[in-house]
């Protein structure tokens, strides 16, 4: 009797759990025209039909969920965050904990984030919570990493508030090799190197030592990102065969020589990062964000009294650089255009995750900026799915709705082609085939 009882209870655990989403029109990520009237069949969390409802069967016993009116698109990928370290608008490397960095995830989650490159500021709780996630079927927004990011002595970022012993700090190839051996036995997903001097500030590393992480990375099989601020940074990094722009060149318009060389050497503009650039210096007065809905519901109340206050507000108007800002957001906006328009390759990503830059909010944001500069609604959701993916090497897995990928994807309620802020109609959100939480 038990041993019946046993076998008819393994072979219940065993059935396939499948869902069906019908009526929908769906924009698949791949650039083709949207299909209306909808179907998509994902058993244990991978499409095994999507497209026109005419075509599709249902299996018998799968759960139905009738989308009349809706739109579904993949889920975005963030190909530049960071992920874990900030607290409130605190940012330090003890806020790394399992709960701070699921709280995050979830956020990200919330917003139709369903992946996020945590670019350069991971502890070693990242490489776990990757291995947990990989292992199974997550509900919740999935995480790359690039583990701990490369800078020179002293360098930036490490004299902004708790960033310091995040980065490694490199002086020597001997150093650098050692680094890259630790980051390639972690399986990293890519290597950060920061490429900067703020503004003449601080110490930037050297470019012999850039060129060490690029080579010694490529020995491992893995990408190289950067961030950066000037085009002759950006040319030399490219020239040395870094595969992505982690930022926009922000001090002149891209040239021609970067051009041809992004594409002869295959690099891309890893992430605009526009909003990064707005976030400098939006919060020096009141901004219509901090009443819209869209943006309170994540953030907690006291984060938002203090975005709100005199004192901050009195703080970052007090920048000395503050009129420089929206020059440099300008200037990025520009040569996102150019290079796009010149076929160059590019993808998502905002820099969300430290103080004041808002996970999930801002994803949304960089979408309406991206149209501002110049790119199609079409354009900015394959940017932010199918060319993410690529990127990251993960596009057969995701990136676009199409058979044998995970149904990670996002239901909206207007259409996100007519007008780029309809991302904002958000309604569910779903990682391989759950409901995100």
């Amino acid at each position: 009797m038990h041993k019946y009882l046993l076998f008819f209870l393994c072979a219940c655990a065993a059935l396939p759990e499948t869902k069906v989403l019908e009526n929908f029109t769906l924009i698949d990520g791949t650039g083709k025209k949207p299909v209306p009237n909808a179907g998509l069949v994902a058993t244990d969390g991978r499409i095994t039909f999507v497209g026109s409802k005419s075509g599709m069967k249902v299996p018998a016993g799968a759960e139905r969920i009738d989308l009349t009116g809706k739109y579904v698109m993949p889920g975005i990928i963030n190909l530049h965050g960071h992920v874990g370290n900030t607290l409130g608008l605190v940012q330090d490397p003890k806020n790394f904990t399992r709960d701070n960095l699921g709280a995050q995830l979830r956020t990200y989650a919330s917003y139709g984030v369903t992946g996020v490159v945590s670019m350069g500021s991971d502890t070693e709780m990242i490489y776990q919570v990757r291995t947990e996630q990989r292992a199974g079927r997550p509900s919740t927004t999935r995480v790359y990493t690039a583990g701990r990011g490369f800078t020179g002595k002293a360098g930036y970022p490490t004299s902004a508030p708790g960033m310091k012993g995040v980065p490694y700090e490199v002086e020597t190839v001997a150093e650098v090799d050692k680094a890259i051996a630790e980051l390639a036995a972690k399986k990293v997903d890519i290597i950060k190197i920061w490429v900067d001097d703020h503004l003449g500030k601080e110490k930037k590393i050297p470019m012999g030592l850039c060129q060490a992480i690029i080579s010694g990375a490529h020995k491992h099989g893995i990408k190289v990102g950067a961030h950066i601020f000037y085009l002759q940074d950006a040319e030399k990094l490219v020239e040395a065969g870094l595969a992505g722009l982690a930022h926009s060149v922000r001090d002149k318009p891209v040239s021609d020589a970067l051009i041809a060389s992004m594409k002869k050497h295959g690099a891309w503009q890893q992430a605009a990062t526009l909003t990064r650039e707005i976030s400098t210096f939006i919060y020096a007065k009141p901004h219509p964000m901090l009443t819209d809905a869209f943006f309170t519901k994540s953030v907690d109340a006291q984060v938002l009294n203090t975005l709100k206050s005199d004192a901050y507000q009195k703080r970052a108007g007090s920048d000395p650089d503050l009129g420089l800002y929206p020059g440099f957001l300008e200037t990025a906006k520009k040569n996102l255009k150019k290079l796009a328009d010149s076929g160059v390759r590019f993808g998502f990503g905002t820099d969300t995750g430290p103080p004041a830059r808002f996970s999930g909010y801002f994803e949304h944001w960089e979408m309406e900026l991206m149209v501002e500069a110049g790119l199609t609604p079409m354009q900015v959701i394959q940017s932010a799915t199918r060319n993410s993916a690529e990127y990251l090497g993960v596009l057969n897995q995701l990136g676009t709705l199409e058979n044998g990928k995970w149904a990670d994807l996002i239901v909206l309620g207007k259409n996100p082609l007519e007008n780029i802020r309809n991302t904002r109609t958000l309604e569910t959100v779903w990682i391989a085939g759950n409901k995100a939480n």
